[in-house]
């Protein structure tokens, strides 16, 4: 038996998904509101000629292609990656990255703005008995996936750091996922780190992994509880948008049992 865990957000208006200046808007427009926009392509029909004199409804969206579960192109990162190279756009990501096994690392035990490291990786990867293969794809459950709606969204759970980004990306991996805001840890974080330390190279850390390995991740998944840790696909195909930086997913897990 085949069954689909859906593991995305819905694109909601009205919640705090993101932070202030990122929020998706979205106007809806229901049966009765749109009913002269339809007749007007049916030059002298009425509405006595509609089914319940109904048009049609339809939704404006105002949004970023970081609305909502998306998927990050190495575009989003960097202009390069791989050493130099141009970095790809969400039209030009391989579909075959998209579409692969699936392992769940569980890090919800980790505070607030903790950033991964490769050691927890591997820990975890020992205590749920999977190896790493070329194009598995690594979700990653915070603490952070329960949250979402809510006002400290954006603030909680951990976040993935450059070395366990690399660490994976040179297993092979070149698909990754958070329920959290970010890959990386939530900014308020990492603004106090560079405060007090004045590193720069804290600053997006995890993101720009992908200038030395071009990979691609899923923001916003949810539902990662659902899952187990091993034993499923992922399917993330983006939305083709032309030159983007990234591109809405419907992200789902597929569980074989029996």
């Amino acid at each position: 038996m085949t069954t689909i865990i859906d593991i995305s957000v819905p694109l909601q208006a009205g919640i705090p998904s993101d932070p202030p200046g990122h929020l998706p808007e979205i106007d809806y427009y229901d049966h009765t509101q749109t009913r002269d926009d339809l007749l007007s392509f049916f030059p002298g029909a009425t509405a006595e000629d509609l089914p319940d004199g109904e048009g049609w409804a339809i939704e404006r969206v105002r949004v970023t292609t970081h609305n909502g579960t998306h998927l990050d192109a190495p575009y989003h990162y960097s202009a390069t990656m791989d050493g130099g190279a141009p970095a790809l756009t969400i039209d030009q990501v391989p579909l075959e990255w998209c579409f692969s096994r699936g392992v769940k690392l569980d890090f919800r035990h980790f505070a607030d703005g903790y950033v991964v490291t490769p050691d927890d990786v591997d820990a975890e990867l020992d205590r749920i008995g999977h190896t790493l293969a070329p194009f598995d794809i690594v979700l990653v459950n915070t603490s952070a996936g329960e949250r979402y709606g809510h006002d400290d969204y954006v603030t909680t759970g951990c976040g993935v750091g450059r070395a366990a980004t690399l660490h994976m990306l040179r297993q092979g991996v070149r698909v990754t996922g958070t329920d959290a805001w970010s890959w990386d840890a939530p900014f308020v974080y990492t603004a106090q780190r560079y405060a007090a330390e004045h590193d720069s190279s804290v600053i997006w850390e995890g993101h720009r992994a992908g200038r030395e390995i071009g990979y691609c991740h899923i923001e916003k998944l949810h539902n990662l509880e659902a899952l187990p840790a091993t034993g499923f696909q992922v399917s993330c195909f983006p939305v083709k948008i032309h030159r983007a930086s990234a591109g809405w997913t419907r992200a789902v897990a597929i569980v074989e049992e029996g």
